[in-house]
């Protein structure tokens, strides 16, 4: 007979009737036949619920598998942007470029992203993902090898759309939290968190080894490690079956874009991108040098901090106020590049990155609640390709105005700019009044 499964209730993990059998309000063994009076016997109670809700995230059946897999296929995610840059400016010696091909990139990956996450939400995540990163992985390496010939311009360009197969892991763990934990708005606001920090600490940590790799190994480095980890990642995360959100029929509801306000939403998320991708370059740019990727990591390491606290309130806030925090932190590196010490401007990455992950997942738990079940990962990953045109976009601009910057901190002027304008946009559109 086969044994009963768990499931996730309030007050912690407990035993579940199986699909398609009919719930009953006592669980019991079966009845005794030997027994006078025939009457069930209890089972036992659960193991107490940890006092803390991210080591709870943890009791879940099958969690551990799926997050350390995510965890290593996520790391990538904070490398392959800095290697980029970093290995084609040491080759054409142009920043603008690096950020070029770089937005070109992630411009085909925001057209291509729905897409693959519509086939993941029809076929299943382990079926779609593998190919679709062994493909991504395919372009990536291309590139590596223009950049290492010094291919003409037009090459990298071309070469760099190859890699837009990638899929959405942090979606695809999104969609598995919202699987396991559906019911308990609680502990999903706190899964959420910890995908936000879990977001947080591979941007901390990618752009660090990254620098590191290819400032003392060689330029192409930090390519070749990440294409190896987000290769290995997914298959691990793949593998992880029995998490895996059950496949979802065909729907003739449409794309998750005609929800009324997920429009605006986006929106505002194109706008977030472009504070991520410009701050990323101009940084790179600013530092020239090794403790770049060090200096970068201090955004994401306020960020993840926050993200944690933020998750362990167990409330939200209005997306404006987060936006707003936003704009107003997103000056602090701009003010400490204007004094020309590292250390300030490290202070001030830091005090910036606070109100990253408050409002992102502020802003994915919208997107949670618009989206139809049936369509969540092709909802979370519009949310993503949003944010990834916006990065795109920042790369670019932040690369142009670290060129041809009349002063020093002058590219930073880009991401204050684009903070204001998601808070500008969000007022406008009053998305997200209630958290």
């Amino acid at each position: 007979m086969p044994q009963p499964e768990l499931t996730l209730t309030p007050a912690g993990p407990a035993l579940a009737p199986r699909y398609r059998d009919q719930p009953t309000a006592t669980l019991s063994r079966p009845a005794d036949t030997h027994s006078p009076a025939h009457s069930p016997t209890p089972i036992p109670a659960q193991t107490q619920t940890p006092r803390n809700s991210y080591l709870h995230l943890f009791t879940v059946p099958g969690a551990r598998g799926f997050i350390v897999g995510n965890l290593i296929a996520r790391l990538p995610m904070g490398m392959f942007g800095v290697s980029a840059v970093i290995m084609i400016a040491a080759a054409y010696d142009s920043y603008a470029l690096a950020g070029g091909v770089t937005a070109t990139g992630m411009a085909a990956g925001a057209l291509t992203a729905p897409w693959i996450a519509r086939l993941v939400d029809r076929y299943g995540q382990a079926r779609i993902a593998v190919p679709a990163t062994a493909y991504a992985v395919l372009g990536h390496l291309t590139l590596l090898l223009c950049v290492h010939e010094k291919a003409p311009v037009w090459a990298l360009f071309a070469t760099t759309a190859l890699t837009a197969t990638s899929p959405n892991t942090g979606g695809m763990s999104r969609a598995r939290w919202a699987h396991l934990l559906k019911g308990d708005r609680d502990a999903l606001h706190t899964a959420n968190a910890f995908e936000q920090a879990t977001d947080e600490l591979c941007f901390m940590l990618g752009p660090v080894v990254a620098a590191l790799l290819c400032s003392t190994l060689f330029p192409e480095a930090g390519t070749l490690v990440g294409a190896a980890l987000f290769l290995g990642g997914v298959l691990i995360f793949a593998a992880q079956r029995s998490t895996e959100p059950p496949v979802s029929p065909r729907t003739a509801a449409g794309s998750p874009l005609r929800v009324p306000g997920m429009a605006p939403l986006l929106a505002v998320f194109l706008a977030t991108g472009a504070v991520f991708g410009s701050m990323e370059v101009v940084t790179v740019a600013y530092v020239d040098g090794p403790v770049a990727g060090p200096v970068l990591a201090l955004q994401a390491a306020g960020s993840c901090a926050a993200g944690l606290l933020y998750g362990r309130a167990h409330r939200t806030v209005r997306l404006g106020t987060c936006l707003a925090a936003m704009a107003v932190l997103m000056t602090m590196p701009l003010l400490a590049a204007s004094t020309g010490s590292l250390p300030a401007l490290a202070a001030g990455l830091l005090v910036a990155g606070m109100a990253t992950a408050p409002t992102m997942v502020t802003g994915m738990g919208l997107v949670q609640r618009l989206t139809p079940a049936s369509q969540l990962n092709e909802g979370m990953t519009l949310a993503v390709t949003a944010l990834l045109g916006g990065i795109a976009a920042g790369s670019a601009t932040g690369g142009w105005a670290a060129d041809h910057a009349p002063f020093a901190s002058f590219g930073f002027l880009v991401p204050a700019t684009a903070a204001a304008t998601a808070l500008a946009l969000c007022a406008a559109t009053r998305v997200g009044g209630r958290a």
